[in-house]
């Protein structure tokens, strides 16, 4: 898969860690559904620490993109659904450990709640497969 960042202005001007558009070659797509910080058994990692939490909600994601055979690179969509909206510059700031070269595009929303008390965030992603 080919993966080219759409801005709507100058690219290197850019600085952000998502891309306002993704444009792709063919391929399939990975729909993930949205990821918590829940481990194994069902209990919340990182209670009160949107850091802990983001860092187990990405390795949840690498996960199931492994399991599809490929990795963060072919990840064109993400979504977070944050509790706190002051947390997400702590989430942001780990995106670059986990995506390289161009960006997905993202989106970020605010929530009353999540699925448990405990959690902060929740995060979606959509992946394009090779042929």
């Amino acid at each position: 898969m080919s993966a080219e960042a759409i801005y709507p202005g100058e690219p290197e001007k850019w600085t952000a860690s998502y891309s306002p558009g993704v444009a792709v070659s063919a391929g399939r797509f990975l729909f993930i559904s949205g990821q918590v910080a829940f481990d194994d058994e069902g209990k919340v990692v990182g209670e009160g620490d949107i850091v802990a939490q983001a860092r187990k909600i990405f390795e949840n994601l690498r996960v199931i993109l492994n399991k599809a055979g490929t990795d963060f690179k072919d990840v064109v969509k993400t979504n977070y659904y944050i509790t706190d909206v002051s947390q997400f510059p702590k989430v942001a700031a780990l995106r670059p450990e986990y995506f390289k070269g161009v960006f997905p595009a993202s989106t970020m929303v605010e929530v009353k709640g999540l699925v448990h008390k405990d959690l902060m965030l929740e995060i979606e992603a959509v992946a394009v497969l090779g042929d």
